[in-house]
């Protein structure tokens, strides 16, 4: 396999650490109960969010996308013998940002304010959030900054919600962010440092900024728990549109479920609450770029022998620029080590292909970054691999009747102009994926 990574082969790696559901949640240093307390900051946060978005009018301050089905991706990923669902589910689609990150980015900073607010007295313990959009909670968050380091859509979350709110706000962006995600958050009122290196250098120094500035709060995308727990709620709003749709996870239905992966904090902070909701009745991959495979290396091979990519001598470079990170978190990569079913990687060509497929046959607009999730069930069903790993735990009369959550990321903000070459470059090389992903 290692030759395969380095020489930027598609991979697809089973984690032979997985461990019983039950004995490794005791074991990790956050629990159910702070997922639930997130929760309860969300819901505090509702009229805030519905005051201050036009757009969560509709769903009185919940920020939520879509679970979709669509037959045609079905049609392309599930073999016939499989009779459960598959879904898409839509993040694309998130309000405000547009992107997964207006999860885990919006909570973070809606915890930062809560901290200010009750510390100056604007609010209780346990309030909710309405009188942060006052004159009174703008002129206060007004003396503070919140600074992030992020290739984009962190960047963008953190940035419109912080400087909605009054925060002057600092994003430090790699030099793979996309001019067009610069140009919005300038639009927004947010100071934006370009710099020359990758994603763990617009970290660094957005953390060396903030350092010894108590004013400065610098939310660390690779070592945050707000991050981590914002993102995590996802998994209850997921468990409640399962059961609207009628789909049940037990023993006999598994739940296979593929989300991308750069740094590791979203589809981490999803899995472990999945994990939290499912136990062992659902089955978590992480989907990375070829050029980029951290979390897989990390997983793999531990961060001693290959502490990022570049040990690897790979160039960190892809299309898909919100997966382009050398270093897995070290704050999420322990949590995974016997959560996380297993990693794949996608070439730039195949998450292309995918990227048009999924538009032509759902009309729905993606990143790069979003379109490496759609590899994987075909990936996982068909391949040697995959079929390994359903004999090792016993899912062969089972995953007849299994349901698979492919989790899109990003692009509804896209611009038409950044999407459509994209687009026609993933439609010239369609029949060569197809072949190459035992799709035909």
């Amino acid at each position: 396999m290692l030759s395969r990574i380095k020489t930027q082969k598609r991979v697809f790696w089973i984690n032979p650490n997985l461990g019983n559901t039950a004995d490794v949640l005791p074991t990790l240093p956050l629990g159910f109960s702070d997922v639930e307390q997130a929760d309860y900051l969300w819901d505090r946060a509702r009229l805030l969010l519905k005051n201050l978005f036009p757009e969560l009018e509709s769903t009185q301050g919940i920020i939520e996308s879509p679970l979709c089905r669509v037959p045609e991706i079905r049609a392309m990923l599930l073999p016939e013998n499989i009779k459960g669902d598959l879904f898409i589910k839509a993040d694309n689609y998130l309000p405000i940002a547009g992107s997964i990150k207006a999860r885990g980015g919006i909570y973070a900073v809606l915890v930062i304010a809560e901290k200010i607010a009750i510390a100056e007295g604007l609010i209780e313990a346990g309030d909710d959030f309405d009188l942060f959009a006052t004159d009174e909670g703008r002129t206060l968050f007004a003396q503070h900054a919140i600074s992030v380091g992020s290739t984009g859509n962190l960047g963008l979350s953190i940035g419109i919600i912080a400087s909605t709110l009054g925060f002057k706000c600092i994003v430090h962006m790699s030099h793979d962010a996309k001019e067009w995600k610069k140009n919005k958050l300038r639009d927004n009122g947010v100071r934006v440092i370009e710099h020359k290196g990758d994603y763990a250098s617009a970290v660094l120094a957005a953390r060396q900024q903030a350092a010894g500035d108590s004013r400065n709060h610098f939310i660390d995308d690779e070592n945050s728990k707000d991050l981590f727990l914002g993102y995590g709620v996802a998994a209850l709003r997921l468990a409640v549109q399962f059961s609207i749709a009628n789909v049940t996870i037990d023993e006999d239905h598994p739940l296979f479920v593929y989300l991308p992966c750069g740094v590791g904090g979203a589809p981490g902070g999803i899995t472990f609450a999945l994990k939290q909701l499912f136990g062992d009745h659902v089955h978590c991959f992480f989907a990375e770029p070829t050029a980029s495979p951290c979390m897989l290396t990390r997983l793999a091979y531990g961060k001693d022998k290959y502490a990022s990519v570049y040990d690897l001598g790979l160039d960190n470079k892809t299309e898909a620029d919100g997966l382009a990170v050398a270093t897995a978190s070290e704050l999420v990569a322990p949590m995974m080590e016997k959560l996380v079913s297993g990693c794949y990687t996608v070439e730039d060509e195949g998450l292309l292909t995918w990227l048009y497929l999924i538009h032509k046959n759902a009309e729905m607009k993606v990143e790069p970054s979003a379109a490496v999730g759609l590899a994987g069930p075909s990936l996982f069903l068909k391949s040697p691999e995959g079929q390994a790993y359903i004999e090792k735990h016993n899912l062969q009369d089972k995953v007849v009747n299994s349901v698979h959550v492919i989790w899109l990321t990003g692009g509804e903000m896209l611009p038409d102009e950044e999407f459509e070459p994209l687009r026609l470059r993933g439609r010239e090389t369609v029949r060569d994926l197809l072949e190459e992903t035992y799709l035909l």
